[in-house]
């Protein structure tokens, strides 16, 4: 309900400043430049976000780390901006304002369950989980879930872009096998049957390229219809 009474809102004010919210995707595009020119206030907070995410990339391709140093004071800005803003629909989105304390600490939580598991398996770092975390306190909840997404989508094919330039994508394909393997047979014993790693993994990617991308892509989507409605 509260969701469609922002959506509504926004609806309003973009038809007010000459523009329907967007059908299609290049003119969600469009309007998403737009929006973030209509409203100065957005300034800000996006050239945080996008600052503190274009930081975290340089230091995991330059030493595969992103440091807290970066990460905490980053999640803590954050929080600030959402608790001592004036309440609205979000920091990057009409009617500008904060979703206040309480959601910028849920979108924190979430960013952080949605990598968790990859971490655990292995497969990214710890600092990648608290760069998303770190972004969902911009974001809140749900904006961060589209992030983390369009984030997992944007790995998968930096990963085949690493694999096929390294000539892994066979290794790939076979580690991939052995995890799907070993997911059915676990659910078959009840979590009693496990497969054991493949020997030779695919190498660390520098996965704060994924979360950027998954990141800036959800801000310029977050008024698409299509792309709201499957969130």
């Amino acid at each position: 309900m509260a969701d469609a009474m922002l959506y509504t809102m926004a609806h309003t004010m973009a038809r007010n400043m000459g523009r329907a919210l967007p059908d299609t995707l290049p003119d969600a595009l469009a309007h998403a430049f737009h929006k973030f020119s209509a409203d100065p206030r957005m300034a800000l907070p996006l050239l945080l976000l996008l600052g503190l995410l274009a930081s975290a990339v340089w230091h995991d391709v330059r030493a595969r780390r992103i440091p807290n140093a970066l990460v905490l004071p980053g999640a803590l800005a954050g929080l600030a901006l959402q608790g001592a803003l004036p309440p609205g629909a979000g920091l990057y989105s009409l009617p500008f304002g904060a979703l206040g304390l309480l959601l910028g600490l849920a979108g924190m939580a979430l960013g952080l369950a949605l990598l968790l598991p990859m971490y655990m398996l292995g497969t990214m770092g710890a600092g990648d989980v608290k760069l998303l975390a770190m972004a969902g306190a911009f974001l809140g909840p749900q904006q961060v879930l589209g992030a983390g997404l369009l984030s997992l989508l944007a790995g998968g094919l930096l990963g085949l872009a690493v694999a096929a330039r390294r000539g892994d994508l066979a290794r790939v394909w076979a580690n991939l096998r052995t995890m799907l393997l070993s997911a059915v047979l676990r659910r078959i014993g009840g979590g009693s049957v496990s497969v054991d790693a493949p020997a030779t993994p695919t190498g660390q990617l520098p996965y704060a390229i994924a979360i950027a991308a998954g990141t800036a892509l959800q801000l310029l989507l977050s008024d698409f219809p299509a792309w709201r409605e499957l969130l």
